[in-house]
């Protein structure tokens, strides 16, 4: 289950200025946000701006809509990195993720995930090949494959970026051993589980 923060910013800036205030005050002095980004102080005093230029905008101040809509804009990008200030928070302690999120101000909407299977092989066309498809193992991470008809000599194809890759020209009717393993910064990791298909 992925817990996942989420704003509901009202549209009007009327709604949102109270709204964006009260998510300053709920990570002030909060132990759960030693370090929010952007400080508050700076949060608050962009809300401020924006009240200012909103009622310069209701005062039909020349040129007052497109100072507005730009303090705005400053409100709305604060208010997110502060929502993924506290997603990171919260990734940092699974068990109490959801009451650290709401202690933000922040509405919690919950994903349940779906574990992949760390090698998937199927046929694909023309006949002899098969598609690979790995669990991805990080952004910077490389895929070293592998397969074999016997499980004693192992043959290897191409290395990847990408947690997928094709193999060609295999030999129909003929059973096939597939497996990857990532490669991380820290070295090699260990190879997966062994799928197996007929080719046809």
């Amino acid at each position: 289950m992925k817990v996942s923060a989420v704003l509901k910013m009202p549209k009007s800036v009327k709604k949102l200025t109270p709204f964006a205030q009260s998510v300053v005050t709920a990570m002030s002095d909060n132990a759960s946000f030693p370090s929010p980004t952007p400080a508050l102080a700076t949060v608050s005093a962009d809300i401020a701006a924006l009240e200012t230029a909103e009622s310069a905008v209701l005062s039909r101040t020349k040129g007052a809509v497109e100072t507005r809509n730009l303090k705005l804009a400053t409100v709305r990008t604060d208010l997110e990195h502060l929502l993924a200030y506290a997603q990171q928070v919260a990734d940092g302690n699974l068990t109490t993720a959801e009451s650290v999120i709401q202690s933000a101000g922040m509405s919690v909407r919950k994903v349940t995930l779906h574990d992949r299977a760390p090698l998937a092989v199927k046929q694909g066309t023309p006949a002899g090949t098969a598609h690979l498809a790995a669990k991805a193992a990080g952004r910077r991470a490389s895929y070293e494959w592998q397969y074999s008809t016997d499980q004693k000599t192992w043959t290897n194809a191409p290395s990847t970026l990408q947690a997928k890759t094709s193999v060609t020209g295999l030999t129909v009717g003929t059973t096939y051993a597939f497996r990857v393993r990532p490669v991380l910064a820290s070295g090699e990791q260990n190879w997966t589980a062994l799928v197996s298909i007929v080719m046809n």
